[in-house]
């Protein structure tokens, strides 16, 4: 049994409530088809209030060495030759923050810890965002018009979404003759989609295309569900029906909800009771109760 704060479970599924390197460090070598989330924003969101919680770090550098472990299990996990994506963005600091403003490179911090765990950096997907939504909800001084024309030099373009793509590669004989290779069909996967999917920008995606859920607690500062669309793509174009997805953020459970309705198995882990409660319901909404990976080793 995996030691964690609480755990539910379903034909397809198993969700943990718990630190999500804990609960990684006793799951079983290669199990892992695929992987994908969104993790904490380094010191951005509280989310909660727990030491464990690695949106709580005092800075990049705390939560790149807090990261750093998680993503080496995440190495372990990942069969060879799979793929782990993880949605992020830059993040913006503010002049009442130092004295000056601009934008904190998140993914290149995300980028080096993966490579640093042995994963090689594979793709990058530019999810395209309006600025004008951007700049309705946040009243970013860069996206203002009438700052463009008091001083444009304060001007900034609008942030995007990123997918950062990592393969673990196989680094022996035995893991070269053991892959397990990600197969599509022309009747499945037609060219026209792979032509638009294969566009390092992706223009038609939904931000608003997420899980419904509703604040329960007064303290909660951030619920950003992945959207379904980019956890949909992801999912059909690097795993194979039947593999198991993990998200070791999982949050409301978005990625967990999309893999099983695409024919996968899923492992969630959530450290906010109240938002792995919620996971939980949508999860038992596709699935049946069972059992998987009962018997990991603790």
């Amino acid at each position: 049994m995996v030691r964690c704060l609480n755990d539910d479970h379903g034909e397809a599924f198993a969700a943990y409530c718990g630190d999500a390197v804990e609960v990684c460090r006793q799951l079983p070598d290669a199990s892992i088809g695929m992987g994908i989330y969104s993790p904490p924003f380094s010191s951005l969101y509280i989310y909660s209030d727990s030491i464990a919680d690695m949106g709580n770090s005092a800075g990049d550098a705390e939560f790149r060495e807090h990261y750093g472990y998680l993503v080496r299990e995440l190495y372990r996990l990942v069969a060879p030759g799979r793929i782990v994506v993880v949605h992020c963005k830059d993040i913006v600091y503010y002049k009442n923050q130092g004295g000056t403003a601009g934008l904190r490179d998140f993914p290149g911090l995300l980028i080096q810890a993966h490579v640093d765990a042995g994963f090689d950096f594979h793709s990058r997907v530019t999810i395209w965002r309006c600025p004008v939504r951007e700049m309705t909800k946040t009243k970013a001084r860069g996206l203002l018009y009438k700052q463009l024309r008091a001083d444009s030099s304060y001007s900034r373009q609008g942030l995007p979404e990123y997918l950062l793509v990592f393969r673990r590669w196989p680094k022996t004989e035995e893991e070269e003759a053991a892959l397990d290779p990600v197969v599509h069909m022309r009747e499945d996967f037609p060219l026209d989609r792979w032509q638009e999917w294969a566009s390092p920008v992706w223009h038609d995606t939904n931000t608003m295309d997420v899980l419904n859920t509703e604040r329960q607690e007064k303290d909660e500062k951030h619920i950003c569900p992945m959207p379904l669309d980019l956890i949909t793509r992801s999912i059909t174009l690097w795993s194979n029906p039947g593999d198991t997805v993990l998200s070791p953020f999982m949050g409301i459970g978005s990625e967990g909800y999309m893999a099983l309705k695409l024919g996968r198995r899923f492992v969630g882990i959530e450290l906010k009771e109240s938002y792995w409660k919620q996971a939980v319901e949508h999860l038992h909404a596709l699935d049946t109760q069972g059992d998987l990976f009962a018997s990991a080793a603790p």
